[in-house]
């Protein structure tokens, strides 16, 4: 999973748990990579190994804050040799090097211990700081309270050598557990630009986003943050911080975000990890990846959600494209799409429905059991990594469900049931609720990569990340589809599909000028 993500001097740089040794956990170590755009990553060697007493059992997760200095710190969470975990500090040996190839840990570490009350197994994942009114640094960290309350505690520090934890909590909610790698940071609510992590001021709502260790799920709440008591309260208190709105609805974990002063925008990582056998990943070398980097903005339109959206860097990977205008599929039919090879693709679609008969009363409002599950005006959308014979697809789609005033209510959803006949794999139905405004045509991106779907509806109210594994539909034998398995409507897809280039990640060649 990415820690620390930073830019430095022309390269961002992000930093990730990696064990050197196995493609399975253990020796949790700091792997380091940079880029460019974001997208064609090179190598570098370890950025920093458990070779301390107060990380010899796993350098883990932690943030970089950026000083107004030009300093960088990073606090990371390390597990001693008795298996407590304790906050540590970090900086580079170096800061004119653009790869920040070495780095330094402060002598006087840990920096942080458990505080009473709080368990040494349940003290991680300092967030990025941010400045307060009151000029010194804060930041928030995940724990929990009893066996089941999820809390995110907030420490002050003018020198980042020595931390006052503050009365209380940043947040807390019962019931959720133990809250890892929390995320906390400002949003515009014009929806128009990003804001740095220490703005603060009208205008500004702060999301609180929190890794539930029990379900490992990444929840999400918008709300008002009070900068002099260090409380966040949440807009939507029936939509809190681990019983709402998710991050992602698909296979997706501990995600980080990092302002992005190089061009004034908050991007997004999360981590995909495997649902197949620690065997089968001992046998293919790796295990896990990271979801393409995506921006967020407050979503003004709703004032209820944030907005993910691949970064547009992504888009330098798109070669030839293929354009279809409003191809009809009728209920219960499935449309090929001549575009050759779809193994990495990059889709936008758009979908008209045209009723055919009049509403019927749906009660389950959820993605049902799936894409065969039909309904009178769902689910339509998309196969990807299908094979022509329709031995394994992966459907994503909508389902509009009729509200008991009339109204649509729509979820967007990925069905993984037939995505593989691989027999050792976890296979499931994902997905969540999506506003689909008045004004609004249902609209959707895909990003394909071989065994990886990323799904993104009305501009990235909800996005869904998937995991699968195909056994058929590899290669030159993967097609794309549109299906229409409503019983009440017609539906009607405009879509422009690219085939995408590979990203070609690779070692740094560090025996050459850095500026590659």
């Amino acid at each position: 999973m990415v820690v620390g993500p930073l830019y430095h001097k022309g390269w961002y740089h992000i930093f990730y748990q990696y064990n050197p040794y196995s493609a399975i956990w253990g020796n949790i170590t700091w792997g380091h990579a940079v880029s460019k755009d974001l997208i064609h990553w090179l190598y570098l060697p370890l950025a920093m190994v458990p070779d301390r007493w107060y990380d010899i059992n796993g350098v883990w997760t932690g943030s970089a804050t950026l000083l107004p200095n030009g300093q960088i710190l990073v606090l990371y969470t390390g597990k001693t040799n008795e298996s407590v975990q304790v906050q540590n500090l970090a900086y580079p040996a170096n800061l004119s090097d653009p790869l920040l190839l070495h780095w330094v840990k402060y002598s006087g570490n840990p920096v942080m211990v458990p505080p009473p009350g709080i368990k040494p197994d349940d003290f991680r994942d300092p967030t990025t700081a941010w400045l307060g009114p009151d000029d010194t640094w804060h930041f928030t960290m995940g724990s929990k309270f009893n066996t089941s309350t999820g809390i995110s505690l907030v420490y002050r520090t003018k020198n980042f050598r020595e931390y006052d934890l503050l009365d209380g909590v940043l947040h807390a909610v019962p019931g959720t557990g133990m809250w890892e790698c929390v995320d906390f940071y400002p949003v515009a609510i014009n929806g128009s630009v990003a804001l740095d992590t220490s703005a603060l001021g009208t205008g500004i709502k702060h999301v609180l986003k929190a890794s539930l260790d029990d379900t490992k799920v990444d929840h999400y709440a918008i709300g008002s943050y009070d900068p002099v008591t260090d409380k966040w309260t949440p807009d939507n208190p029936e939509e809190d911080v681990g019983i709402g709105l998710k991050v992602d609805y698909g296979r997706y974990y501990a995600s980080k975000t990092f302002f992005d002063q190089h061009k004034q925008r908050r991007v997004l990582w999360g981590w995909i990890n495997e649902t197949d056998t620690e065997e089968a990943d001992l046998q293919k070398g790796w295990a896990s990846l990271q979801t393409i980097p995506r921006t967020v903005l407050y979503d003004n339109k709703t004032g209820t959600n944030i907005l993910q959206w691949p970064v547009e860097e992504v888009e330098s990977l798109r070669l030839n494209s293929t354009s279809f205008k409003e191809v009809l599929v009728e209920p219960g039919f499935v449309v090929p799409l001549d575009i050759g090879t779809a193994t990495q693709l990059d889709i936008v679609a758009e979908f008209v429905i045209e009723p055919l008969v009049s509403s019927t009363m749906n009660q389950a409002f959820d993605c049902g059991d799936g894409a065969v599950d039909r309904s009178t005006y769902g689910p339509f959308g998309l196969l990807v990594i299908a094979d022509a014979s329709l031995s394994e697809l992966t459907p994503v789609y909508f389902r509009p469900l009729s509200a008991s005033d009339g109204s649509l209510k729509t979820y967007f959803c990925t069905d993984e049931t037939r995505s593989s006949k691989a027999s050792d794999v976890f296979k499931q139905v994902y997905g969540g609720k999506v506003p689909v405004l008045n004004d609004e045509k249902y609209n959707m991106r895909v990003l394909v990569d071989h065994s990886i779907v990323e799904s993104f509806a009305q501009g990235g109210r909800t996005v869904i990340s998937s995991r699968i594994y195909p056994t058929e539909a590899i290669y030159g034998a993967a097609r794309l589809f549109l299906f229409n398995n409503a019983s009440g409507v017609n539906v009607k897809a405009t879509l422009k599909i690219w085939e995408m280039n590979s990203a070609f990640i690779h070692p740094f060649p560090l025996q050459r000028d850095d500026s590659v």
